[in-house]
């Protein structure tokens, strides 16, 4: 929509200009707004009709489609959208729903009932992601705890550059990521450094160096000077940053893919090293995480063989947060259908 203004007397001589021709030119600003948003209501009448013939009354029947539902599926997409994506409280909807919709405020348990309506016409776009993603030459991988009733549950996520798949279990072990990803998947997974994920190959895991980073920061603070422990920690927190340097320069195209293996390679050599030393200690209590990495080793530096592999699991944590947030204002769900539904609204 435009609206034109004019001006109404020449702003020099004063003269009227309610008959001068406009030259074509104009300021614009433009206001958005939005148009009045009501629900619509459709009744739908049964109508009884007489037959002119014999006089018999005959009832139509509603569509069944019609007789099970009072809410339409956008108004149920929307509902379920600000249950899920915005994280309302089912009593918060209802109020939203009335204030700015003019829905009759629903039932509590109508909300629920939009969910498990939402959770069946997710369930062919859920399988088409779910193939998509296992067939994803790359994945960013992460497990967060869940509750059903109060016991302890897992949510996975796999992140991939075009779609992230959730899962909700009972487990948190191998058989729990052969579920979300499937037995063989054959892409590069970035993990941390969870049991679960090591029979896949280490060819194709990359471990994450942000974990990595904030393990060597907890030695350096935790361990006494001198010690195995903290040189460890020390040493290793600045490995890392380096490492993070010329990472963030390759992706400002500063620094080639063969320029970054070449800077990396002396980091390489240092942390072997130090890694080696610190799992040789004759120290009391030489630091696990030494041996650890030495076992992951060629899982630290699969980024730099594979494009479009990253040295951080960053992807898979930014997906579980949402999630993480809407766990603490929901505690969780009460049901295997609401397991089934939450992680269909979070893919």
């Amino acid at each position: 929509m435009v609206v034109a203004h004019r001006p109404t007397h020449c702003r020099r001589c004063g003269h009227a200009l309610a008959a001068a021709a406009a030259d074509g030119t104009a300021t614009r600003h433009q206001v958005l707004e939005l148009p009045p948003v009501r629900a619509q209501v459709t009744e739908h009448r049964a109508l009884t009709v007489v037959c002119p013939a014999c006089g018999t009354r005959t009832g139509a029947r509603l569509p069944a489609a019609v007789r099970q539902h009072h809410f339409g599926p956008r108004l149920v997409a929307v509902a379920v959208t600000l249950l899920g994506r915005c994280r309302l409280s089912r009593r918060t909807l209802t109020g939203l729903l009335a204030d700015l919709l003019d829905v009759p405020a629903p039932a509590l348990g109508t909300t629920e009932r939009f969910a498990q309506e939402a959770s069946a016409a997710l369930l062919a776009p859920y399988q088409a992601v779910r193939t998509a993603v296992r067939a994803s030459p790359r994945a960013w991988v992460d497990e967060t705890g869940w509750a059903l009733r109060g016991r302890l549950r897992w949510l996975w996520a796999a992140a991939t550059p075009q779609a992230t798949l959730f899962r909700l279990g009972r487990r948190r072990g191998a058989r729990a990521r052969e579920l979300l990803l499937g037995r063989a998947y054959a892409g590069v997974l970035t993990t941390d450094r969870w049991r679960a994920y090591d029979t896949h190959p280490l060819a194709r895991r990359q471990i994450c160096w942000a974990h990595l980073k904030r393990n060597f920061q907890g030695l350096a603070e935790s361990g006494a000077p001198g010690t195995e422990t903290a040189t460890l920690g020390a040493w290793g927190v600045r490995e890392a940053e380096r490492l993070f340097h010329a990472w963030h320069r390759y992706q400002r195209g500063a620094l080639t893919r063969a320029a970054l293996r070449r800077v990396l390679g002396p980091v390489r050599r240092r942390v072997h090293r130090l890694l080696t030393r610190a799992a040789a200690s004759r120290e009391p209590r030489p630091p696990p995480l030494a041996r650890d990495l030495l076992r992951l080793w060629a899982g630290l530096w699969t980024f730099l063989a594979h494009e479009g592999v990253e040295p951080t699991n960053n992807r898979a944590e930014r997906a579980l947060r949402p999630a993480v947030l809407w766990r603490k204002t929901s505690f969780g769900s009460t049901s295997g259908a609401g397991l089934r539904g939450t992680e269909r609204l979070l893919t």
